[in-house]
């Protein structure tokens, strides 16, 4: 694993640690930790030790959002054709669509602020825990800005359209407990129990669960927010169940259920992902992937 200038990396018993590591600068995103966002990801999904990440700041603060030193050169990419975009390609927007596609489960611990980008980046993460120091704000209406990395999209499928509105509109900030009570953490820990409290989460995904299994389910939950129909469910679904239900996960998980015993599912994320779903992931979308498949289902010249 090479080593970051933003970010610290560590795995302990399949558990990843990501740590935002500018504590002198309340860890402020920058372009240069965008970058390795995206590269650590990367590493992340193709170490099949790696089952869970817990996603942290360095010292008091998760995030304080974009870093300002430089006036408004943060809100400039200068590589706009490098995410296959026409305009300028926010960061924020590449990091929460690289956390989106993650095949591994994602938890947020928001240990202090985290305002700004410090907020949005969490949001494509599966779960956020917060110590009961955080403050948490969607600042940007305050800046004369509008949402960023995706959180119109993420924000309102977290906490609904009436309260996403109330905190981007005004653009305030606001304690654990409010956050709490909208949703938008699981639960809110004393600072020295939250990042015990993440781990312990962590493993209650992945402990007795098929990698594979959860690398494909992530994929089905998060997609169906964006292409929601029973009937695509009900496509997901079967596909799911008919090329995994023969693999090697399944007639493990159902011998070790008849033997009772703890089972030992032999599949890897990095090589045993369906085809389907490398599919689904190349081409972007759930209509797309059915229309994909059907095409290929259609007799010859039709």
């Amino acid at each position: 694993m090479p080593d970051y200038e933003f970010l610290s990396y560590s795995v302990t018993d399949r558990v990843a640690t990501l740590l935002l590591d500018r504590p002198d600068k309340l860890n402020a995103f920058t372009h240069a930790m965008g970058v390795e966002l995206v590269d650590v990801m990367d590493r992340i999904d193709a170490d099949d030790d790696v089952r869970a990440v817990v996603v942290t700041g360095a010292g008091r603060a998760f995030c304080a959002g974009a870093d300002l030193s430089d006036g408004t050169a943060i809100f400039e990419n200068k590589n706009p054709g490098e995410f296959r975009m026409e305009r300028d390609a926010d960061y924020g927007g590449i990091v929460t669509r690289r956390f989106f596609e993650s095949t591994k489960p994602l938890i947020a611990a928001i240990n202090g602020p985290a305002v700004g980008m410090g907020a949005t980046i969490t949001l494509p993460m599966d779960i956020r825990l917060a110590s009961d120091t955080a403050k948490i704000g969607f600042v940007f209406s305050r800046r004369g800005l509008v949402p960023e990395a995706a959180s119109s999209f993420f924000l309102t499928r977290v906490v609904g359209i009436s309260q996403a509105a109330e905190w981007v509109y005004s653009g305030r900030v606001f304690g654990a407990d409010e956050a709490l009570s909208a949703g938008l953490v699981k639960s809110v820990h004393a600072p020295e129990d939250l990042l015990p409290r993440a781990y312990e989460l962590a493993h209650e995904l992945i402990d007795a669960s098929s990698a594979v299994s959860v690398a494909v389910s992530r994929r089905m939950l998060w997609q169906m927010l964006a292409f929601g129909t029973p009937e695509l469910a009900h496509e997901l679904d079967s596909r799911g169940i008919f090329h995994l239900g023969r693999a090697d996960d399944v007639k493990e998980g159902v011998l070790s259920f008849l033997e009772k015993r703890p089972a030992e599912f032999p599949m890897r994320v990095s090589t045993d992902l369906p085809q389907y779903v490398r599919d689904w992931q190349r081409l972007g979308s759930t209509e797309a992937l059915i229309a994909y498949e059907r095409s290929q289902l259609a007799p010859e010249g039709v």
